[in-house]
């Protein structure tokens, strides 16, 4: 899946996608569970919140 495609499913940018990726924006809790939907995995295997400060 691309970038722009998981953008399109989640209903955000190309470049909001790129700066989750990169570590540099903290998707909502809304967008967060969205995107680990369209994986179909659990949120905490979609994103690792063990360094968040």
């Amino acid at each position: 899946m691309t970038q722009k495609d998981l953008a399109e499913r989640v209903g955000v940018t190309r470049q909001t996608i790129v700066a989750i990726e990169n570590a540099k924006y903290s998707p909502t809790l809304e967008l967060a569970i969205l995107i680990s939907r369209v994986f179909e995995k659990p949120l905490e295997e979609v994103f690792d919140i063990t360094d968040a400060q």
